[in-house]
């Protein structure tokens, strides 16, 4: 019972953050981009909830509008390293010998960077943008997913189920996504949530470093980088941006929680 409600609040925590974001256009009227140069780094109002920035844009409206781009990228960028990392981890296991040691190779060796800073090189080697940020997280992010899967996969082929798929003639197809991929996947799933918010920060961070979506571009790093300069007078410019991070880290925290919970009764 504990764990359903922990899913369902995390669930309802991002499912309200989601629904803000694609209505923005309906909640605010203000453009995420536009600039008022005569009402800069004006206080929350009535008019401008949580103030404006150093170019008169309207800092609430910047930041559900940011919440689309993060959001948006975050699952992306965890989608195809979920799919790649899955599928090389069961071929690692069910094949075994020179494939399994190939693929292992790979993984020790994008092991030996650390995440971050190969997101970074490779977002300096490629250039800003939403591309490129898909791209390097996606080529850094794949070997977890592996890792786990193989694991699970050497565990789950020898089990008796799966030695009588194999007596009974089914192709290794067949036997790997039908009969094995469903015992085998549970832990990807929650290690997805956590992924999902690793991925964000790595967003925020190649963000305030200048790395990640082009400005004007409403996003929560870059927005936290601009509001950097004021943050002993104007401090929610910086602070709301990162609380948001710490709300969408949470919900996904109870979500994969709830997960857990539920996967291992």
């Amino acid at each position: 019972m504990k764990s359903s409600k922990t899913l369902y609040v995390g669930a309802g925590m991002l499912g309200l953050l989601a629904l803000v974001a694609i209505f923005a256009p309906l909640i605010s009227h203000y453009d995420p981009t536009e600039q008022d140069l005569m009402n800069t780094l004006l206080g929350p109002s009535i008019h401008h909830w949580v103030g404006t920035d150093p170019l008169g844009r309207d800092v609430f409206t910047r930041l559900i509008y940011g919440a689309r781009v993060d959001l948006a990228i975050g699952l992306s960028a965890v989608i195809l390293p979920y799919i790649i990392g899955v599928c090389l981890g069961l071929l690692s296991a069910w094949k075994g010998g020179k494939t399994d040691s190939f693929i292992m190779r790979i993984v020790d060796t994008f092991l030996a960077f650390p995440f971050y800073v190969l997101a970074i090189a490779l977002v300096f080697i490629f250039g800003p943008g939403i591309k490129s940020i898909i791209v390097a997280i996606t080529l850094g992010g794949w070997v977890a997913y592996c890792r786990i899967v193989r694991s699970n996969v050497l565990v789950a082929k020898e089990q008796d189920y799966i030695h009588a798929a194999r007596l009974t003639g089914l192709p290794d197809r067949r036997i790997l996504f039908r009969h094995m991929l469903p015992n085998v996947i549970s832990q990807s799933i929650v290690f997805a949530m956590s992924d999902i918010v690793l991925s964000i920060l790595a967003i925020v961070s190649l963000g305030y470093l200048g790395l990640g979506v082009p400005v004007p571009t409403a996003e929560w790093g870059s927005m936290i980088q601009e509001g950097q300069p004021y943050i002993t007078q104007q401090w929610w410019l910086a602070t709301v941006p990162g609380l948001m991070v710490v709300y969408v880290g949470l919900s996904l925290s109870l979500i994969g929680d709830g997960l857990v919970a539920r996967l291992e009764r």
